[in-house]
């Protein structure tokens, strides 16, 4: 009975280790649930296991290459299951297996598998270039600045500018000069014999215009000082009079003093050159300056116009009708009165002549003055002693 019993035990203890050696085996050779079942077990349905192993089937995002998608609950035993895993169907339909703690993306395949894949990396760079009238200068100027200066016993001091004086020299150099602008103001046959800019300013009938750069720098427009108040005042010769240096009376600029003006231009010298009207103008207007000669225009004109032959000007006392029988004519010596006026016309040859006669003619009184300068037709002179009457 004792032996029985003791072999009675030995057996059931055997037909207990027989299983537990058998578990600690199966243990052993699948250390995880997914060793019992195979990938096709899943999709069969066959050995489901549990609700961890439920799946279902999504649709697929647009533009994916797939028709369907398979997700699995089980994240964590699912997660061997590589993202882009599937199988085509005997239909022809490409299912995708997914975990169902995958979030879904919103970007289709093609865009996320290239996004994958360039990883926002810049493919090219196209350098640009700068603008056409810009330079940084050359590669050798540049690294030549890094280089430190030798003094050679030398030392740098703050020393004081020598421009002083020549400010607007210095400036001057860095304006680009434009061609003359053309003076639309009057005939291009008086416009050729302007000599100043700048009218007086009591000649209204020239509007300001703008400076013309081509003779006058902007800096001299600006940083000079007009201190003539806008006048013109001939720039006379050291052996002109000094009183041709003064400024016309304002009334030379009326109707009635250019229209005189005008007349003796006209019939003394119509058949002349503009430069000769001028001339013949620019007496008149001296005498005017004159303080020996009526102070306007039409008592210069006129002076003894009621002594035959014996006048100023021979047309004021030749007893001969004065009429225009050349409106052209007229129209010029006209503009001529006004340029010559204004100081738009000054001719220096002339300078302070205050007497004219004709080349075929001789005066008693030519020789008592000095000759000038000859135009045209006429032959001016300058007084001696300051001036004659």
């Amino acid at each position: 009975m004792r032996q029985s019993k003791q072999f009675r035990r030995s057996g059931a203890s055997r037909r207990l280790a027989s299983p537990l050696l058998l578990g600690l085996g199966l243990l052993l050779g699948f250390p995880s649930f997914s060793g019992h079942a195979d990938l096709a077990t899943f999709l069969s349905g066959i050995n489901r296991g549990g609700e961890r192993w439920r799946m279902h089937m999504t649709r697929s995002p647009a533009g994916s290459l797939h028709d369907v998608e398979v997700v699995f609950n089980d994240p964590i035993t699912t997660g061997a299951i590589a993202d882009g895993a599937g199988l085509s169907l005997p239909d022809g339909e490409k299912v995708a297996f997914s975990s169902g703690a995958k979030d879904t993306e919103a970007l289709t395949d093609e865009e996320r598998v290239n996004r994958k894949a360039k990883k926002g990396r810049i493919v090219a760079v196209v350098p640009v270039t700068p603008p056409k009238d810009f330079t940084a200068g050359s590669i050798l100027q540049r690294t030549s600045f890094l280089i430190e200066p030798k003094l050679d016993g030398e030392r740098m001091v703050f020393a004081k500018s020598d421009i002083k004086g020549k400010e607007i020299q210095i400036a001057t150099a860095f304006y680009k000069k434009k061609p003359p602008q053309v003076d639309t103001s009057m005939s291009p046959m008086v416009a050729s014999l302007v000599t100043n800019e700048k009218a007086d300013i009591l000649a209204t009938a020239y509007a300001p215009v703008k400076p013309d750069y081509a003779r006058q720098s902007p800096f001299d427009s600006i940083l000079r000082d007009d201190k003539t108040g806008g006048r013109f005042i001939p720039e006379i010769a050291p052996e002109d009079h000094a009183w041709a240096a003064n400024p016309l009376p304002a009334e030379v600029f009326s109707e009635a003093e250019q229209k005189c003006l005008t007349s003796g231009i006209y019939f003394e010298s119509r058949g002349e050159s503009a430069k000769g009207q001028a001339a013949v103008a620019q007496v008149i207007l001296n005498r005017v300056r004159n303080p020996a000669y009526p102070g306007t225009v039409c008592g210069v004109v006129y002076q003894n116009k009621t002594w035959y032959n014996r006048c100023q000007f021979s047309f004021t006392c030749d007893r001969i009708p004065d009429i225009v029988w050349s409106p052209a004519a007229w129209r010029t010596a006209k503009e001529v009165a006004l340029a010559v006026t204004a100081g738009k016309i000054w001719l220096p040859e002339v300078g302070s002549s205050t007497h004219y006669h004709a080349t075929y003619v001789k005066p008693n009184w030519g020789p008592t003055m000095k000759r000038v300068a000859k135009i045209g037709k006429h032959i001016f002179y300058r007084t001696y002693g300051g001036g004659w009457s």
